[in-house]
């Protein structure tokens, strides 16, 4: 009796196990900010072969993959890798945007309170976010097993990611030298972290994401995260989300060519293989999924593109379309009032309590903005957003302002500059880089799978970075997150 009820308890087992879905233990999340897709490709031959060109060569990569709204920016390109979705549904408009004419951060919060330092550097959460991520949707299919865990030196590109339901959040505190979180997630530092800090404290006010420094933080507390959080440890699929901020940091700074970039590429490079390693050995190098992507590009500096006689500039949208355009509006309409809030990745946000104040009509207001905007050289279209149906702006273009535009966060007019214009001074000094506009240097990302269940191959099939959730989702055969509205990709 003994011996059938052992045999029965043996089958039984053998028929969960087979009746199990089949997941992976761990899948990463790599977003390098700023990184261009064609880096892959540029930097390809300085590459070492266990990073970067070890995803080129056997992974499987999406080369026509493309942001399909604007602005391209930092915030958005996150939550949107993650929830599979565009502004006009998630609500994170910007990195920085404006609700009822008053200024918002994207994860700003001042109901929480920072844990790690005594500033105000975690006064952050996912509340403006307005849809599920991955993580979440993982969590929900799993009961809230599974294990979600968001790192970055940026506190936009560690919260969003790891979504509304995270296990924990952590960036990086320039005034206190270290890493911090918010009382969101918990109300101290877990013991790994603090030991953490004490290892690796820095000088506070030292801005490590401008160093290669900051890049080998990352991934060495993302390491940390897998071992002290038991990731990838038991047969639940955890999440580990890592953001690479020093690359736009750098980016912004020196531009696309140059040693400080290429440095930046080369630590990333070098970093990545140390972490490949890790899992490897940790998790095991068929048990975790890890994709590589990008929350946007970047622009080739324009005075570098002068140089070889290719036309670009630099449009001070944050003074032209807030400043100027204010003090143009007020002498055409005889008023004091203010009638631009503000203007920030080329979106221009008109004053509706101003309008109000000084009785004109909105529309009017809205139509001489536009009409003074468009006697630029460099301005293309200046798209009103309530009449946009009707403009004539190329389609593909018009269908990523649609998308871009949340009715409540994203004010009323966006403006298209010619080729190679982007938001920067147009000082013949400059040497950085900018990015938000719709053009392929903006909006052409990375996007390769690497590990379990991948093959090696690549395809030019046209691929949208809100398609990176759902083939994630379907990968995992979990639901998508729930405004996504891209499409599982298929492995071919």
């Amino acid at each position: 009796m003994k011996k059938l009820f052992a045999f029965l308890l043996l089958v039984a087992g053998a028929l969960t196990a087979v009746a199990q879905v089949n997941r992976p233990k761990l899948v990463v999340g790599l977003v390098v900010d700023q990184m261009r897709w064609d880096y892959l490709y540029y930097y390809y031959d300085q590459f070492g072969e266990d990073g970067l060109r070890r995803l080129v060569d056997q992974g499987y990569s999406f080369e026509n993959t493309m942001i399909n709204y604007v602005p391209t920016v930092t915030a958005i390109g996150h939550a949107s890798i993650y929830t599979g979705s565009v502004p006009a549904l998630m609500g994170i408009a910007g990195n920085n945007f404006f609700e009822n004419d008053e200024p918002k951060y994207c994860v700003g919060d001042p109901s929480v309170k920072s844990v790690g330092s005594n500033t105000s550097a975690g006064q952050m959460s996912p509340r403006n976010l307005l849809a599920s991520t991955i993580g979440d949707e993982l969590h929900i299919a799993t009961d809230f097993k599974s294990k979600v865990v968001g790192v970055a030196l940026k506190d936009r590109a560690a919260i969003l990611p790891a979504g509304h339901s995270a296990d924990g959040a952590y960036w990086w505190d320039t005034k206190a030298g270290r890493f911090v979180t918010s009382t969101f997630y918990r109300n101290e530092l877990p013991e790994w972290v603090a030991a953490f800090n004490k290892k690796y404290q820095q000088k506070p006010g030292t801005d490590v994401k401008m160093m290669d420094l900051g890049i080998t933080l990352t991934f060495k507390l993302a390491e940390e995260a897998l071992e002290n959080e038991q990731m990838g440890k038991d047969d639940v699929t955890d999440f580990l989300a890592v953001s690479i901020s020093s690359t736009d940091a750098i980016g912004h700074a020196y531009s696309t060519r140059g040693k400080e970039i290429s440095s930046a590429y080369m630590q990333l490079d070098k970093d990545l293989a140390a972490f490949f390693k890790v899992l490897d050995s940790k998790i095991g190098k068929d048990n975790y999924l890890l994709f590589l992507t990008a929350d946007h590009g970047g622009a080739h500096n324009p005075n570098f593109m002068k140089r070889h006689r290719i036309p670009a500039g630099g449009f001070e949208g944050w003074t032209i379309g807030g400043k100027e355009l204010n003090a143009h509006l007020q002498q055409t309409f005889g008023t004091q009032a203010k009638l631009v809030t503000g203007a920030n990745s080329f979106r221009v946000y008109i004053n509706r309590k101003g309008v109000a104040e000084a009785g004109l009509d909105l529309q009017r207001v809205k139509d001489e903005a536009a009409a003074w905007l468009m006697k630029r050289p460099e301005v293309m279209y200046v798209a009103d957003h309530a009449r946009l149906a009707n403009q004539a702006i190329p389609q593909p273009i018009k269908e990523r302002i649609i998308n871009g535009w949340n009715v409540k966060r994203s004010g009323d007019l966006t403006i298209i500059t010619a080729p190679g214009w982007l938001e920067a001074t147009n000082s013949p000094d400059y040497k950085g880089t900018g990015h938000s506009q719709w053009n392929p240097y903006d909006a052409h990302i990375p996007f390769v799978l690497y590990g379990w269940n991948v093959k090696k191959g690549s395809t030019v099939e046209p691929t949208r970075i809100v398609d990176i959730a759902p083939t994630i989702c379907a990968m995992l055969h979990i639901q998508m997150p729930n405004a996504c509205v891209g499409d599982a990709k298929q492995i071919r």
